[in-house]
């Protein structure tokens, strides 16, 4: 289980950066990158991540992949808000983890950088060390790393405290008027599946399959974040 987990979690990141600046990250965004992945998953790989979704999910990765979205706002998980996302100062074009991975208030390592640390660690350990498996929640460890690897990857999940990530900037999209980090949540998107895929996301999932080029990937064990 442990290569089967490794190779799953290369995929979803090298097709993350192969289909960024395509696609933004609503429910269809985050549908796109697990479905696409799942395609590139091995026999072994399908078997270990379909022993971890719930019931629910049918099998299907993709269809669970808006899990942390929809359930954010219950006061339960309300917690959960500040994984999606992490801030930098304004207009300093670089991110440093122990600077900047925290919450609103300075609780460390609450961001998507920690979060996607965190349950890549307990997916790893538990498969590496099966007496481990009682103290995590894998099938949600599972789910939340494939929605924050997604998350990680949208230009304005990582931004500047100032505009809270665009969500302070006002636009017009089309005759639409909303925030920036709204038109690339789901205003992009839906707009090119309008104009371009005749409001068919398999078609576009399709269209993105066949201009995708994944020649290799390779493996690396991050360095263990600490901030002193």
């Amino acid at each position: 289980m442990s290569s089967s987990l490794r190779q799953w979690f290369a995929r979803v990141l090298v097709l993350t950066q192969l289909i960024n600046g395509a696609l933004c990250w609503g429910k269809e965004g985050h549908y796109t990158v697990c479905k696409i992945a799942e395609s590139y998953f091995e026999e072994e790989t399908v078997a270990a991540v379909k022993k971890l979704l719930p019931k629910s999910a049918d099998g299907d990765l993709a269809s669970v992949c808006s899990w942390p979205d929809e359930i954010k706002h219950h006061w339960q998980w309300r917690w959960t808000s500040p994984l999606h996302y992490v801030d930098t100062p304004d207009y300093r074009c670089n991110y440093e983890y122990c600077r900047d991975c925290h919450d609103t208030h300075k609780n460390q390592d609450r961001c998507v950088t920690g979060a996607i640390f965190n349950y890549t660690m307990q997916l790893m350990s538990a498969s590496e060390n099966s007496d481990t498996t009682v103290h995590y929640n894998l099938t949600e460890a599972l789910m939340f790393l494939s929605h924050f690897i997604g998350d990680i990857h949208q230009p304005l999940h990582v931004g500047f405290l100032g505009d809270e990530g665009g969500n302070t900037i006002t636009v017009r999209w089309y005759r639409r008027k909303t925030n920036l980090h709204h038109v690339w949540d789901n205003m992009i998107i839906e707009s090119a599946l309008k104009t371009y895929y005749n409001k068919s996301l398999p078609l576009m999932i399709e269209a993105l399959q066949a201009n995708l080029t994944v020649q290799s990937y390779f493996l690396y064990e991050a360095p263990v974040p600490v901030c002193l």
